[in-house]
């Protein structure tokens, strides 16, 4: 028996070693290639022959037709007020749908859970031509708020991971706090909030991965309003047939320099997520 464990233990080892490698070769592949001297796009190798940093230093000096140093701007300040909104609504709606009973609830949980099957992009003529209707299309700013509300507005359907954590979250703990004179709104703040770091840091994390990549909805609202570009669109419009054999190596660099804010905002929130699942079974 000892020996049968200890083979299938290494089995499942070997093919987790390959899985893994599998997953790592793409990653290595971009890096490598952010760091090709030769230019053009299709090589019959892998490794280059020549490593430089000039593809890194040429993507953040630009250019009339290349801006990465705008579209990073554009794309941050999107992702963060998009973040912030996203996850408040989200929140919010979380809670109210956990703590609070009310006539139609479980109707609205139902439509959520339905609504929450078809994938967004589904809608996007029509939210584009709510816009247009709007005013929201008219100048590259209107573009970006356009954005921010696109980002923003759906997402307090996706409440069900959060409300799952806060139904763990012992209802007694609002009771006690509504006997010494707290609010719903106080008792939120002040009790819930604190103890919820974990899917807060998750809230945050995947509201921002979202207007950070996309490029579907990017694309359709702002169309060829070139300077308001997101990074999505923009490192795309490095591989269109007349830029892709000047661009193609810089269009690596700059898929490696989106990912550091990502790995950023994991590293800073690792550590708040672990805090909050001790505090969360600590209360």
């Amino acid at each position: 028996m000892r020996a049968k464990r200890f083979i299938t233990n290494s089995l499942v080892h070997v093919l987790l070693a390959i899985l893994s490698f599998i997953w790592v070769l793409p990653i290595f592949y971009v890096v490598l290639t952010s760091f090709r001297k030769e230019g053009g796009s299709y090589k019959t190798y892998i490794f280059p022959k020549e490593y430089t940093f000039d593809n890194y230093i040429n993507l953040f000096q630009g250019s009339s037709i290349i801006n990465f140093n705008r579209w990073f701007m554009n794309t941050l300040i999107i992702a963060i007020f998009s973040t912030l909104i996203a996850a408040f609504f989200t929140l919010c709606v979380s809670y109210v749908m956990s703590r609070l009973r009310f006539k139609m609830r479980k109707t609205f949980l139902n439509i959520a859970l339905i609504m929450g099957m078809f994938p967004g992009f589904m809608s996007m003529i029509a939210v584009y031509y709510i816009l247009k209707g709007l005013g929201f299309l008219e100048t590259g700013v209107l573009k970006q708020v356009a954005l921010v509300l696109v980002y923003s507005g759906g997402a307090g359907l996706g409440f069900y991971m959060a409300k799952g954590f806060f139904d763990m979250i012992p209802r007694t703990i609002d009771e006690a706090a509504y006997i010494d004179g707290a609010t719903k709104w106080d008792t939120f703040m002040h009790i819930t909030i604190p103890m919820s770091k974990p899917i807060i840091t998750y809230t945050l994390i995947t509201a921002f991965m979202g207007p950070w990549v996309d490029y579907i909805f990017a694309k359709v609202i702002m169309g060829n309003d070139t300077p308001y570009y997101t990074i999505a669109i923009g490192l795309w419009t490095m591989l269109e047939k007349e830029y892709v054999e000047y661009y193609y190596t810089q269009f690596y660099a700059g898929c490696v320099v989106i990912s550091i804010p990502l790995c950023i905002l994991f590293l800073l929130t690792q550590k708040c997520y672990v805090e909050g699942v001790s505090g969360a079974v600590k209360g």
